[in-house]
């Protein structure tokens, strides 16, 4: 047989087979036939199980008897069983001989995802419907699963039967689902109609109709009632699946497809039920949990997380405006940033006021009542919040006035929602120090001014914001200050101006003398004062001759392999748009970021490296390395450049320009203010320090083929980076605070510690370590046992690099007692 065979030579060879009496060569001809085909036999080809099934009946009995032997054989797998299975059921509808194989083939097929041959779980439904048995619900959610994972939208052969299948109404196995159908289940009809509702789900927001459906089941069932179990249907999203399943392609932790848009209508019930701060908290954690990006995947749901923005941008009160704001600073996903951001926007028109003051105002205290200090009476005990760096500390004080970690059992026994709750506030605040640290971070480019009055009363004074900005260093009419004590000082410890419309900017060493910045490090570092991140140490880049010299672009972070995902991440999080580059004919601009208050546009020039050839692929198609080029500015209105992802030469050329922007130059870099070229700079260069092949301690080998060798040779042990340089810069004057000072120098590239065995060299860049006086590669790789150290005190807060390296040194120092055989048996 042959797959081009027409039907016309199939019904021919099945005739004659008939009028032969072959029944053998009848039965294996239908069965070459319907696997040839799929299992499925439509048009002429249908005729032949008509044909078949009008055969005298010990003749159809006696080919069901046959493929009945060959299914037992166990020869056959796939597309071929579930033809046999069709093949018998036509031709003797009574049989029964393989009412086991299907019932161990419904529940192995219960344990897929999804299944391919729907002509097969057709046929499965069906016998054990004739059956009279019901179908198990892991069973019926992997059809629905099925259904929707199949190519084609309509004509498959699931559709007439899966509209029948109306219970469980949600799938099983997913933590919330189960507990959503049990809780639905003890409320009759009202739960069983209420999930329909939120299955139907199905648009961006919530239609009228909809919404006026929920409601009047949720007054039948009870607000208080479904109140608390969408809260905790919401708690339970992300849990670890109660059912685990057999992943052929995906992941575990992605939400089941079918229940995706019930989670959608989970988040917007859960907006019309007395919504407080529990459920505000319970739908930012949804966005949070809906974005979270899974291998080879990206986002597990942005419906789902788009869904809890609508249902947070839809509840009123300062609790879900919060959210929102927090949510601006963490969410990288653009679409659901951007609608986050017309939310807040909204909400800013509507209150006529502008963006950040919405922000500012809607910040948050969680019960913090003074600068980083609160209280709360629970029982007879009393709940001690207090903000220490970016973490709250929660502790309490007893009746008898001794305070404790935990609350005294009596008070947790009967004020568990009130215990609860606190705990809760006290991560609410480790979240939102975050987000408005990453606020206070953006400010440099925001252009963002306050009258003294003003900052005084929403930055300085509030009660959470206050722990971050008496960290930091302002400009009070242009004059640099920060708190000391109660007042504003100078660095030298003069008075600034207290006229409440002074003005008020956040300060940056950019366009500042060098003494000044140098003194200020020098009072943070004197009164051990670690900033929520760098501002006093942070890194500066002027215009360089080199960048003079090329006019309009800088070279300065070229010709470096990066990790792909991890660049990607980064420039994410720095508010870069950057496309993932697949192996796949796509063109692409290259990863650039909009300052739309300057008027421009960054660009960071990459290129993909490798190929399939070269092993350099994800299991996804995307390229796991890229090589970087030039950075360069063009007017924010200016068409992009783009280049073929694979690689190539960036351009604005007619045919690839998608928004019929002009095409305009870029701009020399003089042209560009310092405070952005700089500004960008520091973050290429992050890019680069972090995402580089070369901070990689067990590529000493160059990684796959050694193509990496000489590049991760130069940058594991090379010329430092301005951020690098700063790092050494910082150690020299801080190691004489250190346990292990008189051990350490710094000497050019490297951190040289002196240890009991050996003399270490460890690299200000990348980490990496030689062991003089040969320098002998050391492969440490970072991880509990190093990053558990303590590193004593830093003057800021980010710079994972230098905790590593101050770890490193003080494990190095003490070399005799390292035990781990990984390190001791290179020393």
């Amino acid at each position: 047989m042959q797959n081009w065979q027409s039907a016309y030579a199939d019904i021919m060879a099945v005739r004659a087979a008939i009028a032969a009496g072959d029944l053998p060569e009848l039965a294996e001809l239908l069965l070459q036939i319907g696997t040839r085909e799929d299992n499925q036999w439509p048009g002429d080809r249908a005729s032949l199980l008509k044909r078949m099934s009008e055969l005298p009946e010990d003749q159809r009995q006696e080919l069901a008897r046959h493929w009945i032997s060959r299914y037992h054989e166990g020869a056959d797998t796939g597309v071929a069983l579930s033809v046999m299975i069709t093949l018998i059921r036509t031709a003797d509808p009574g049989a029964e001989l393989l009412e086991a194989e299907r019932q161990e083939r419904i529940e192995r097929l219960s344990q897929e995802t999804d299944h391919y041959d729907a002509h097969q779980l057709v046929e499965l439904i069906r016998g054990e419907r004739k059956a009279g048995r019901s179908l198990p619900g892991p069973f019926v959610a992997m059809v629905r699963r099925s259904r929707l994972a199949a190519y084609w939208s309509d004509g498959d052969p699931l559709d007439d039967i899966l509209g029948e299948l109306i219970e469980p109404v949600l799938n099983p196995g997913e933590a919330w689902a189960d507990r959503a159908l049990a809780d639905a289940g003890t409320w009759g009809e009202p739960g069983r109609l209420l999930l329909q509702r939120l299955l139907a789900a199905r648009s961006a927001k919530p239609t009228r109709a909809w919404e006026r459906a929920v409601r009047a089941l949720v007054a039948e069932i009870g607000p208080g009632t479904v109140r608390t179990a969408a809260l905790a249907w919401l708690g339970l999203v992300g849990s670890p699946r109660t059912l685990p399943l057999r992943i052929r392609y995906g992941s575990d932790q992605e939400y089941d497809a079918y229940n995706a848009d019930a989670l959608r209508g989970l988040a917007w019930l859960a907006s019309l039920v007395e919504p407080g701060q529990d459920t505000v908290r319970a739908l930012g954690a949804l966005v949070t949990s809906s974005l979270r990006k899974l291998p080879d995947i990206g986002p597990k749901s942005p419906k789902v997380a788009n869904a809890a923005v609508v249902a947070l941008s839809r509840t009123e009160g300062e609790a879900a405006l919060a959210e929102l704001a927090r949510l601006s600073t963490r969410v990288v996903y653009k679409p659901t940033l951007k609608m986050i951001g017309s939310a807040l926007d909204s909400r800013a028109e509507d209150a006529g006021i502008s963006r950040e003051e919405i922000e500012e105002l809607s910040t948050p205290t969680y019960g913090l009542t003074t600068v980083g200090r609160g209280e709360r009476a629970v029982g007879d005990a009393t709940a001690l919040l207090e903000v220490r760096g970016s973490k709250a500390l929660l502790s309490w004080r007893t009746a008898a006035g001794r305070i404790v970690k935990s609350p005294p059992a009596a008070v947790k026994s009967a004020f568990a929602e009130e215990v609860k709750e606190v705990r809760a506030a006290a991560k609410d605040i480790d979240k939102m120090l975050t987000a408005q640290s990453e606020r206070l971070d953006r400010q440099f480019l925001a252009r963002r001014s306050w009258p003294l009055g003003r900052w005084r009363e929403r930055i300085l004074d509030h009660p959470l914001v206050g722990t971050l900005a008496r960290r930091l260093i302002w400009t009070v009419d242009g004059v640099s200050a920060a708190l000391d004590g109660t007042e504003l000082r100078t660095a030298d410890g003069e008075r600034v101006s207290a006229d409440p419309i002074a003005t008020v900017t956040l300060w940056h060493p950019v366009g500042r003398p060098d003494a000044e910045a140098a003194a200020w490090r020098q009072w943070l570092e004197d009164r051990e004062i670690t900033q929520p991140f760098k501002q006093a140490h942070r890194e500066t880049y002027p215009l360089t001759d080199a960048e003079r010299t090329t006019g309009n672009y800088s070279n300065r972070f070229a010709g470096h392999f990066l990790r792909q995902y991890q660049f990607h991440a980064l420039a994410a999080a720095r508010g870069w748009t950057s496309k993932l580059r697949l192996c796949v004919d796509d063109v692409a601009p290259p990863p650039y970021k909009e300052l739309p208050l300057w008027g421009l546009r960054a660009e960071f020039w990459i290129e993909s490296v490798g190929g399939p050839q070269d092993g350099d692929l994800s299991s996804s198609g995307a390229y796991q390395r890229i090589a970087t080029d030039q950075v360069r500015f063009y007017p924010l209105e200016a068409a992009h450049n783009w280049a073929h992802v694979g690689g190539g030469a960036y351009a604005q050329r007619a045919y690839w320009r998608r928004d019929g922007a002009p095409i305009l130059d870029p701009l020399p870099l003089h042209a560009v203010p310092e405070l952005v070229l700089s500004e960008v700079l520091r973050d290429v260069d992050l890019f680069v320090g972090v995402a580089s092949v070369g901070n990689d301690p067990t590529w000493q080998d160059g990684g796959p083929g050694g193509h990496f060798r000489d590049y991760w040779q130069s940058f594991a042990f090379g010329d430092l980076s301005r951020t690098a340089q700063a790092r050494g810069e910082l150690l020299t004057r801080l190691l004489p605070r250190l346990a292990i000072g008189d051990r350490c120098t710094v000497e050019g590239r490297f951190l040289q510690v002196r240890g009991e065995l050996h003399t270490y060299r460890i690299h200000l860049g990348s980490g990496n370590i030689l062991i003089a006086p040969m320098d002998r590669y050391l492969c440490i790789v970072p991880g509990t046992r190093v990053g558990a150290t303590d590193s004593g005190y830093l003057p800021f807060e980010g710079d994972n690099t230098l905790a590593v390296i101050l770890s490193k040194a003080m494990l190095l120092a003490n070399d005799k007692e390292i035990t781990d055989p990984t390190i001791t048996t290179q020393l």
